[in-house]
């Protein structure tokens, strides 16, 4: 099946929908947002990293930061925050470049390395993005987290692969059918920048739409 552009989610809901599903849905779904502190320290570091004006040579390394990717066989688009282009022998062509390069994804965050797959799960959609677009073959990726500043190398192996294309077909019928999931609480509420839009919904099932449209009616 491909998808086409106006069928397309946003590659980063990935991460959210990992993190928590219903948390996905009230982003992306009914359009709600909340900031915080970690979500604007994140959004300051993702602002530096994604400089599309900004491209690096670096001996036999070339780097690129915003670049713009889709997929329409997962039905994404986004942009990575840094894409680097490695001089290999069994890397491809680049228009206007000598030589063969090999492609390495690298994803800015602002913490530090996390127990769950939400990271890995967006940097391994990234890399099936840019195997799409530029018919490549991308084994690894890279991890930058913020808080360590080291980072973790991805191989981007066929489980993780499968693991996004389950995922991504999940919130395409999620998104489809306009549905948003019950509430599961979990340790992981404490960070979440919605919780306070989140919880009330817990008391009555409405939706959080509907719960902002009652107490600005109610205000």
């Amino acid at each position: 099946m491909e998808y086409t552009e106006d069928q397309y989610l946003l590659l980063s809901g990935i991460q959210h929908f990992a993190f928590c599903r219903r948390q996905w849905a009230l982003i992306h779904v009914e359009q709600q947002w909340m900031e915080n502190v970690w979500t604007f320290e994140g959004k300051v570091m993702h602002e530096k990293a994604h400089d599309t004006e900004f491209s690096e040579k670096r001996g036999g390394k070339l780097m690129v930061r915003g670049m713009k990717i889709a997929s329409r066989m997962l039905g994404i688009s986004g942009e990575c925050d840094v894409v680097e282009f490695h001089k290999s022998a069994e890397g491809i062509h680049i228009h206007g470049r000598e030589g063969l390069f090999q492609i390495i994804p690298v994803e800015y965050k602002r913490g530090a390395p996390k127990q769950h797959d939400a990271d890995r799960l967006q940097l391994a959609a990234q890399a099936m993005c840019l195997e799409e677009m530029l018919f490549a073959d991308v084994r690894q990726g890279f991890l930058y987290y913020g808080e360590t500043r080291r980072r973790i190398e991805v191989p981007i192996d066929e489980e993780i692969r499968e693991n996004v294309r389950n995922m991504l077909s999940e919130m395409h019928a999620y998104y489809e059918r306009g549905h948003t999931p019950k509430v599961k609480t979990g340790k992981f509420c404490v960070q979440c920048s919605l919780r306070d839009l989140c919880m009330p919904v817990l008391c009555d099932n409405r939706s959080a739409a509907q719960y902002v449209d009652n107490v600005l009616k109610e205000g």
